[in-house]
């Protein structure tokens, strides 16, 4: 994983403006969330500030503007962690925070605060408490195997762990969480495709933003997982000057679902620190998600949702949920309407 400047290639090296580096400088003293992408990812973009592939992993100085909204735990992780590492929000699945790592780090990562602490992945110390909340708890019928990336493990750690949570809850169903096969599409062999067939049922959430991330090695990777039994379904975050586009988005969609993939959620920005300049205003992307709907067939056609900030959950967006909007201390926000009739404040 490259982690400087100096090792970026020649062209993104030449682009890397003063302000830029001098932050970077910053983020290292600092020790704050770090910089790091892969040789292969970092391969895709171009030397323009504004290249989609290059804002997503090169950090940019408005990381550091305040932001009255941001949030440590956007998600509200924390309310619902039912032992270290394991959170249960949901009453049928439950999330490990399993890696600590990532194949390179997304500016607009929702778990930064614990992506700069470097964890390492999961020990049996830290397991045993999650195996036995498994097997009290009959009602999780699914886990999802998240982090950092899980795939920044070995085959034999990532077997061994499929293997004790078999153990505890024989057929349950495990939700690999990833974005490795855009970041690391290489990491995909089929030694570890093979893996992947033998603890099923399995299946794939990957992280992909832009078309131009399913460049051949990723569609490689992809097609194959899928070629053997896998299923994979697609995440995409929402990004400005990245995605808000719906053609671009539109290009995505189709492109995975030729390559069968399954488009799963389109999600509105998660309000964490150094993020608000990726933010894509609630009613533009409503907008913007219309306009989606008319350009896809239902297949290509991800749910446009949003996680709740402070541990509200997943709330499907559409026109109809905005209850109204005012002027809070923070600033303008919206309130939301989720299915139970609380409200729920998001910035405009």
């Amino acid at each position: 994983m490259i982690t400087d400047i100096d090792g970026l290639p020649p062209i993104l090296k030449s682009s890397i403006t003063a302000e830029e580096a001098a932050y970077l400088e910053t983020l290292r003293r600092r020790k704050g969330f770090p910089f790091g992408v892969t040789a292969y990812f970092a391969s895709l973009a171009g030397a323009n500030q504004d290249d989609p592939i290059r804002r997503q992993f090169f950090p940019d100085p408005r990381e550091a503007l305040a932001d009255p909204f941001a949030l440590d735990d956007p998600l509200g992780e924390a309310v619902y962690r039912a032992a270290p590492r394991l959170t249960h929000q949901y009453r049928d699945r439950a999330l490990i925070l399993a890696g600590g790592a990532c194949p390179g780090y997304c500016r607009h990562c929702f778990r930064r605060l614990w992506m700069a602490r470097a964890q390492n992945f999961i020990d049996a110390e830290t397991l045993t408490p999650i195996l036995g909340y498994l097997k009290e708890h009959s009602e999780i019928r699914e886990v999802l195997v998240s982090g950092g990336d899980p795939l920044t493990a070995s085959d034999e750690a990532l077997a061994w762990l499929f293997g004790e949570l078999r153990a505890a809850r024989p057929g349950l169903l495990l939700r690999l969480c990833t974005r490795a096969p855009i970041t690391d599409p290489y990491r995909l062999t089929p030694r570890f495709i093979e893996l992947l067939q033998a603890y099923r049922p399995v299946r794939m959430a990957v992280h992909i933003n832009h078309p131009r991330e399913l460049a051949e090695p990723a569609r490689k990777a992809l097609g194959e997982c899928a070629q053997a039994g896998i299923p994979v379904h697609v995440q995409t975050v929402l990004l400005r000057g990245v995605n808000d586009n719906a053609e671009i988005l539109g290009d995505l969609f189709r492109e995975c679902l030729d390559l069968g993939l399954s488009p799963y959620y389109l999600f509105q920005l998660d309000l964490a620190f150094g993020t608000a300049h990726f933010r894509v205003p609630l009613e533009e992307g409503l907008n913007l998600y219309r306009d989606l709907g008319r350009r896809v067939s239902g297949l290509a056609l991800p749910r446009y949702a949003v996680d709740l900030p402070g541990g509200g959950g997943k709330l499907i967006l559409h026109g109809g949920v905005i209850a109204g909007a005012h002027d809070s201390p923070r600033g303008a926000v919206y309130m939301l309407k989720a299915p139970d009739g609380r409200l729920w404040a998001y910035p405009q």
